[in-house]
């Protein structure tokens, strides 16, 4: 591992290491369903263009015939990207995603940078990106957020297939310049993700990948008192948790590409 690596890795730990006194509530929700469409546009040197559909329901919430469900999802999301390789190991890209849930929406512009090398026989990859919310309606505040993901994966032919087991690993902070005194406070990790997957790969064309991940958000609490001004619930920390169950399939269109030297990420740019 390299020393980049492992200052990342080190980062990451620090950032997420709680503090001893501090009071922890977890609450832990409903399953959520994410399939994804991809279409991915093979370009030369490994470079590509993206388009991708997803959607997103929350199993907690039973009502089918909710008029704010979109085709039975709570929150619809496409993106598109770009992604140029410098050489094997290096990347840097553009993503523009579009999320819409009830009337409202969300317009997300992000600048990634990745890193890929060996570790033996597994790939290890570092994903760092800078993004940009914009919500709507007019006039709603928006914010800037860095993300930072790690994963491990490994590629096993099986005749004409492929499987490609992998583990990633995702944390974002918001990131402010200037802080006023009316900002609300904030732990300094707001949201992680630790996902597993399988991906399979049927033929150069087609691929999919069912994955598992647990996402966390991470906020303060206030305190909640009753009727008589007693504390019910003290003010702390609060871990709110999501499983997700996911399915991506992508489709490549490889454009006359040579398939067998080309260097595809997974399903999870």
């Amino acid at each position: 591992m390299t020393k980049y690596s492992t200052l990342i890795l080190l980062l990451l730990v620090a950032c997420l290491a709680p503090s001893a006194h501090a009071q922890t509530r977890r609450t832990v929700y409903g399953l959520q369903l994410w399939p994804e469409l991809q279409a991915e546009l093979a370009l030369p040197g490994n470079d590509y263009l993206l388009l991708a559909v997803r959607g997103q329901q929350e199993t907690d919430n039973n009502d089918f015939n909710d008029p704010d469900r979109v085709l039975g999802f709570d929150v619809r999301r496409v993106t598109v990207g770009y992604e140029h390789f410098w050489n094997e190991h290096w990347s840097i890209g553009g993503t523009l995603g579009y999320l819409s849930a009830n009337s409202n929406y969300i317009l997300v512009p992000e600048v990634l940078l990745r890193h890929r090398s060996s570790i033996g026989p597994l790939t290890f990859g570092q994903r760092l990106s800078l993004e940009r919310t914009f919500p709507s309606p007019a006039g709603a505040k928006g914010q800037t957020n860095a993300r930072l993901r790690v994963d491990l994966e490994k590629i096993l032919p099986l005749g004409h297939v492929a499987l490609r087991p992998r583990l990633s690993y995702e944390a974002l902070t918001h990131v402010r310049l200037l802080k006023s005194d009316t900002d609300p406070d904030e732990r300094t990790i707001q949201f992680t993700s630790l996902r597993g997957e399988v991906g399979m790969r049927i033929s150069n064309r087609f691929d999919f990948t069912p994955w598992f991940a647990y996402q966390t958000n991470y906020n303060f609490g206030l305190a909640q008192t009753d009727v008589n001004g007693n504390v019910t619930i003290p003010a702390g920390r609060i871990n709110s948790v999501s499983p997700v169950l996911g399915l991506d399939v992508r489709f490549t269109f490889l454009q006359g590409q040579d398939a067998s030297t080309r260097q595809q990420l997974p399903t999870q740019h």
